[in-house]
Order: C-alpha cells, then sequence, then structure tokens
C-alpha cells in the first residue's frame, strides 16, 4: 500500500511594500520553489509594515519610503545613515517599528511555517523573536535584497542563514562578524552568496537582433531603436525631465515609460506622449510583462535600483542609470559602470548624449549587452529555492546538496 503524500509545508516569506524590490523577490522564490518540488511548499507572504492589521502610524510611516526617495533623497539618506548604527537602530525597533514585533509573531503563530524567511531588512529581527516566543523550531533566513550595500537592519539580526548578493558581499560581511565574536568559520558559514533572484521570466536566453525587432512589433512599438525609461515600483527619478530631453534631442529613438504605480507620473507622460507625435512615446503603469520590455530594449534607462538591475542584465539590456537613492543604491551605479553594462548619466542633457552617442555607435552597445549578461545572476532564485527547500525539511523534501532544479515553471501557490 502506497504511503500518504505527506502535507504541503507552510513557509512565512515577510516582506515590506516599500519600494516594489521586496514582495518581487519573494514572489520570485516562491515561484521557483515550485517549479523545484510543485505543491510541496505553501509560501504565505506576509506584509507586517503595510498589512491590513498594521496600526495606521506605521502604515503611514512606511508609506513615507516612496514619496521620500522621489521628493526629499536628502531626508531619506539621513534616517539611513542614522538607523545604521546599533544603538539607533534599537531605539527605532522599540518605537516606531514596535508594531511589526506583534505583526509577525501573529503571522507565524497562524501559519505554523516550517521556515521563516525575511525579505526586508526590517522584518529579520521581528521573525527571530517570533521563533523564540514559541520555541526555536523553524529556522529563519534573510535574503538581502540590496546589491552591493546593505544596512544593518540587514545582519545583525540572530538568524540562522543571510543569502546575500554577491561573494564579495558574503567575505566582506562574514569577516566583519569574526572580528566581533572572534569565528570567522561559523560565520564564513552564515553567509551564503546565492544572488538576488528575479522571476522566471526575465531568465530566458538573451534575445538576437531579428527576435528584438519583432518582440518590439509585438508591444506595438514602430521605430527600430526603443528606450525605456523605469523608475521602480515608485516611478522616481526625474522620469519625465529625462524623457522629453531624448525626445527632443535624440532622432529615430521610440520611448517606453514604465511609470510604476506613479499614477501623477502617468499622467503627464500620457500628456506628454500625446504631444510628441508620431507615436514616440508611450506610458505605462505597472505593467506585468516587464520582462517583454526589457528584452526588447536597445537601453534601459532608470535610477540604479537593486531589482531593475537584477532584471535588466539577467535580459542582457544595457543600462543608463541616471540617479540612485542616497544609502543603499550608490554602490550599485559604480557596480554597473565598473563592469561595463552600463554607463552613469545624471542629468537629463548627458542622458540624451549618451543616448544618441550608443545610437550611433552599434559595437560599444554589443559590448555593454555581452557585459550585461556577464554579470547576471539568472539561476538565483533556482538556487535559492534549492536551499530553503533543503534547510526547512531534508528528509521530507527529498533532496540531496547539488541537486539541480527542475525545468519546467508550474504555478506557484501564495497567499496574501
Amino acid at each position: 500500500m502506497a504511503s500518504p503524500e505527506p502535507p504541503p509545508l507552510p513557509l512565512l516569506f515577510l516582506i515590506g511594500d516599500t519600494g516594489g524590490g521586496h514582495r518581487s523577490a519573494a514572489a520570485a522564490v516562491a515561484q521557483a520553489l515550485d517549479r523545484l518540488q510543485p505543491g510541496r511548499f505553501v509560501p504565505v507572504i506576509c506584509d507586517p509594515l503595510r498589512g491590513p492589521d498594521v496600526p495606521r502610524l506605521l502604515r503611514w510611516f512606511a508609506g513615507l519610503y516612496g514619496p521620500c526617495i522621489r521628493l526629499t533623497p536628502w531626508l531619506w539618506w539621513l534616517f539611513w545613515r542614522s538607523t545604521d548604527s546599533p544603538r539607533v537602530l534599537a531605539a527605532v525597533r522599540r518605537t516606531v517599528m514596535a508594531p511589526v514585533y506583534g505583526s509577525v509573531a501573529r503571522a507565524a503563530s497562524a501559519c505554523g511555517p516550517a521556515l521563516i524567511v525575511a525579505f526586508h531588512p526590517m522584518t529579520a529581527d521581528p521573525a527571530v523573536r517570533a521563533r523564540e516566543l514559541a520555541g526555536p523550531l523553524a529556522p529563519v533566513v534573510t535574503v538581502i535584497t540590496d546589491l552591493i550595500t546593505a544596512h544593518l537592519s540587514w545582519r545583525d539580526a540572530a538568524v540562522d542563514r543571510v543569502i546575500v548578493p554577491s561573494a564579495e558581499m558574503a567575505a566582506q560581511y562574514a569577516r566583519q562578524a569574526a572580528g566581533a565574536n572572534g569565528e570567522p568559520g561559523v560565520e564564513a558559514g552564515r553567509y551564503l552568496p546565492l544572488g538576488l533572484p528575479v522571476a522566471a521570466e526575465f531568465c530566458q536566453p538573451p534575445l538576437d537582433e531579428a527576435q528584438r525587432q519583432e518582440l518590439k512589433r509585438k508591444l506595438g512599438v514602430k521605430g527600430e531603436f526603443l528606450v525605456v525609461l523605469t523608475g521602480g515600483a515608485e516611478g522616481s527619478g526625474g522620469l519625465r525631465r529625462r524623457a522629453a530631453a531624448i525626445l527632443r534631442r535624440v532622432d529615430n529613438v521610440d520611448v517606453a515609460v514604465i511609470c510604476g504605480r506613479n499614477r501623477a507620473l502617468n499622467r503627464r507622460m500620457t500628456r506628454l506622449a500625446g504631444r510628441a507625435g508620431r507615436g514616440r512615446l508611450t506610458a505605462h503603469g505597472f505593467v506585468g510583462n516587464m520582462a517583454d520590455w526589457l528584452r526588447c530594449a536597445d537601453l534601459v534607462v532608470g535610477k540604479a535600483g537593486p531589482g531593475t538591475i537584477a532584471e535588466a542584465t539577467c535580459c542582457g539590456a544595457p543600462l543608463v542609470l541616471t540617479s540612485y537613492v542616497p544609502g543603499q543604491e550608490k554602490g550599485n551605479a559604480q557596480f554597473v559602470t565598473g563592469a561595463g553594462a552600463g554607463v552613469y548619466a545624471s542629468r537629463p542633457r548627458q542622458l540624451a548624449a549618451e543616448v544618441g552617442r550608443l545610437r550611433r555607435d552599434p559595437g560599444a552597445l554589443a559590448a555593454m549587452r555581452d557585459a550585461s549578461v556577464q554579470v547576471s545572476r539568472p539561476g538565483a532564485a533556482a538556487d535559492i529555492a534549492q536551499f530553503i527547500a533543503e534547510f526547512s525539511a531534508p528528509s521530507a523534501a527529498g533532496l540531496v546538496p547539488g541537486q539541480p532544479a527542475a525545468q519546467h515553471l508550474l504555478p506557484t501557490l501564495i497567499a496574501d
């Protein structure tokens, strides 16, 4: 008689909708888990910063992130820099962020997870406290969704493992932690350089020129050269001024602006598109086919957000970076330009000049595209899913270290 199938294992994924990168990373890992072991895990995505049971004051405070990075980035830098110290961070956790601990504890109690994964820095320490309240049963893992520089809140919680986007970051933080506690071997094993996860649709092989042109036609692009402007989920980075500069100074270029959830920007871009004429400019809100836009783009223009960089490089798209959020994103621009995968142009006139130069130099553009592919980590979500499956229930998952992920994408079950 065949033994009954074991019940699916619940996993608690903690995010914060401050920007779109945290939710996107969690969804990508959930998708990869179901691709690896269909139906074996039930990832429950929970937002303890802006969810329905969060006090109004905390929801308001967390909601300031988008307007702050768009309108007063210097103010965000002051907050980021001041809280990047143990004393101030502890004070913020005791005061403004105190309700997060209760929200995470309630979610963990309702979910009964086999493992808790923190995809937002302010959820890592609450995850550890929630686990300890019920006894140290479920492992806690942090997945850092910043690319080069990680705030202290990402790495000071007593989680079991920290997944980082690069070997360089893993070595750096292991050395820092070992210097504090004198256990370099333990700390080296705590940081796992598995990459920054992106969804499977961004991880297909890059298209050749003919395939890019075909995809452009399917998206309604009429011209031969497409510039995609994106400001992440918040639509930040002064996209209107930059789009206008490109249209005014560069001929034979089509521009598509992805405005995210910035409705005011979408309205302004739609008016500008009407004045541009000939369909050269199109405005889009929060799109469900972002991978298609990145895969057919000749250039991707935007701020140096980690999610945008990870997705664009997986699609083999050259980048022109125009800005960065002070603090966590400054090193991202240096990483991209240092690798040859993009250039940095902070002023609209400088941006238009770079677009015009690259439009006339297909060799330089091809070199940037090759460099973009070289720095990409398309297997990150699958590698993280593999680790989570083994770490949450090694025997129940039926996996062994190093086993490759399945090759067929199947639907994932995400409770929100």
